[in-house]
């Protein structure tokens, strides 16, 4: 599956395993990347600022429903998801470097494997047993 129709796919969800009140902050963290104590935070000075955001997440906690990753594990590294969702073009030019360079390695390899020089490494291994 490719980055973009992950990115697409993406649903809000409440987050059950690091919930702490219902689990809609950990959510928001999840979805947008961001940190989840600087979102508890933020949500806790919307509290005492706006009571109505208090409203507003008890509403969250009733509509969205909630997800456990020990029931439905992730298959992607939540580091690199998470670095997707909050930084994509950063995260995609690493991914770009990276197969750049392996791509470099294994041009590197194939020469070597179908050079003589390598049929003259395998001959000496064979006289060395």
């Amino acid at each position: 599956m490719s980055s973009e129709a992950s990115m697409s796919e993406r649903r809000f969800y409440r987050n059950a395993d690091r919930a702490m009140l219902g689990g809609v902050c950990a959510g928001i963290a999840d979805y947008f990347g961001f940190n989840l104590c600087v979102t508890r935070v933020l949500a806790v000075i919307a509290f005492f600022t706006m009571p109505v955001t208090l409203l507003g997440y008890l509403a969250l906690v009733l509509l969205v429903p909630s997800v456990s990753t020990r029931d439905n594990p992730r298959t992607v590294d939540p580091e690199f998801h998470r670095a997707l969702r909050s930084s994509p073009s950063q995260t995609m030019g690493d991914l770009r470097s990276r197969f750049k360079s392996l791509d470099r390695r294994l041009a590197r390899l194939e020469k070597y494997v179908t050079s003589s020089r390598y049929q003259l490494d395998r001959e000496f291994d064979r006289l060395k047993d």
